[in-house]
């Protein structure tokens, strides 16, 4: 299978964008690390390098979108952090047409450890008022990603990865914000994946399959707004669930799917996700086996909701 980065796909998407000249892309010091070099090589006069000023980074951002832009303002997802006053005290508050575009998320930045590994940004985001929160699960769904929040007002947060990973989607993908997509269908146990885990819940449901279980694998690649429609419609046809992302199990993408189920249809799950800690360093594969999540511990998870639900 075709391996590929999602943040290689933000810099195409950019740079197959940037014709439009309403487009303005910036960045905090690391265009070479977040691809939007590709953006400022054909299109210097509408990239800015604000250096390594976050803040500064998102109110440069929220002045081009009050002037009519559509802005694109990237660095790492631990380091977006330190701008949370501006990102919620303008770009939120106002709705201002930012896309806060972030990469080397989650544990994908393996060797660099605790201070470069963002395992809380969904949470954080998730909480704010008028914003959209994308993770998209491959190059593909990433690069549409991109192109509809042109298409779209208001801010948004799009999660990206640093390693490759599979190629899910063809070209032909039909991406819907609004919609989760539900790759594989099975009435025994629901996964729900987003990001670089809906390739380790595939690899799960096809394991579960030799065991004669039937597992629906759903990519939440939007986790805000949730699609409550789906994910309930998937509960209820399963009778039980199992969530996989590569962050803090406080607040992210089981913490939603939990919250919107407990009003709807309340049914055993599993929230799979780094537990209360910070990261450290190591290989990608040493580290997603630290925190449990690796396709073995996918199949374990849901060979043991199954039971609770029994």
């Amino acid at each position: 299978m075709e391996q590929k980065s999602t943040r290689d796909a933000y810099g195409e998407a950019l740079k197959k964008a940037g014709s439009n000249r309403d487009i303005v892309v910036l960045d905090a010091d690391l265009s070479v690390s977040t691809k939007t070099n590709v953006f400022a090589k054909q299109y210097p006069d509408r990239f800015i390098d604000v250096g390594c000023a976050e803040q500064n980074l998102f109110g440069v951002a929220s002045g081009l979108a009050l002037s009519g832009k559509v802005v694109f303002a990237s660095t790492y997802a631990i380091f977006a952090l330190r701008g949370l006053e501006q990102i919620r005290n303008t770009i939120a508050h106002d709705k201002l047409n930012v896309k806060i575009v972030v990469t080397h998320a989650g544990l994908t930045n393996a060797s660099d450890g605790a201070s470069h590994q963002s395992l809380e940004d969904i949470a954080i985001m998730r909480v704010i008022p008028n914003m959209r929160v994308i993770v998209p699960a491959d190059a593909i769904e990433a690069e549409k990603a991109i192109f509809d929040e042109i298409r779209k007002k208001g801010p948004a947060y799009i999660r990206l990865n640093r390693s490759e990973s599979p190629v899910l989607f063809g070209a032909d993908y039909r991406y819907d914000a609004n919609k989760a997509e539900v790759i594989r269908e099975g009435g025994d146990v629901a996964l729900f994946a987003t990001g670089t885990m809906v390739p380790f819940a595939l690899e799960a449901a096809n394991l579960l399959k030799t065991q004669s279980i039937e597992a629906s694998v759903v990519d939440v690649h939007t986790i805000k707004p949730l699609d409550t429609v789906t994910i309930d419609k998937i509960a209820r046809k399963c009778g039980c669930a199992v969530s996989i992302e590569e962050h803090s199990v406080i607040g992210g993408l089981g913490s939603a799917i939990a919250e919107s189920l407990v009003g709807h249809y309340p049914v055993p799950m599993k929230i799979l996700g780094v537990r209360e800690t910070f990261g450290q360093s190591g290989e990608y594969t040493e580290l997603l086996e630290l925190h449990g999540l690796t396709t073995r511990h996918i199949v374990d998870s849901a060979n043991m909701i199954m039971k609770v639900q029994k």
